[in-house]
């Protein structure tokens, strides 16, 4: 355990900052688990209308610096292809 006082306080917020990253992390996942189930079940105006909402709910964590930007663009980019590929 941390000793120094600017130590415990830098234990205090790595702890808050990674809670704060586990929870936007999560919404991602879960955002991106209701982008796949509605491209599965191949509801083109559903999936286009999740699709938004997930890219901007990833853009947001990557600008949070949560997820590079290259693997937010790829994650994006993924996504949009599952979408697009069903008319």
């Amino acid at each position: 355990m941390a000793t120094h006082k600017s130590a415990e306080k830098r234990a205090r917020q790595s702890e808050k900052r990674r809670m704060r990253n586990t929870s936007e992390r999560t919404r991602v996942k879960t955002s991106v688990k209701a982008a796949l189930k509605s491209v599965e079940e191949k509801d083109v105006k559903k999936s286009r209308k999740v699709l938004l909402d997930t890219t901007k709910t990833i853009a947001k964590a990557a600008a949070k610096g949560i997820f590079r930007k290259n693997t937010a663009a790829r994650k994006i980019s993924r996504l949009t292809k599952k979408v697009n590929a069903l008319g």
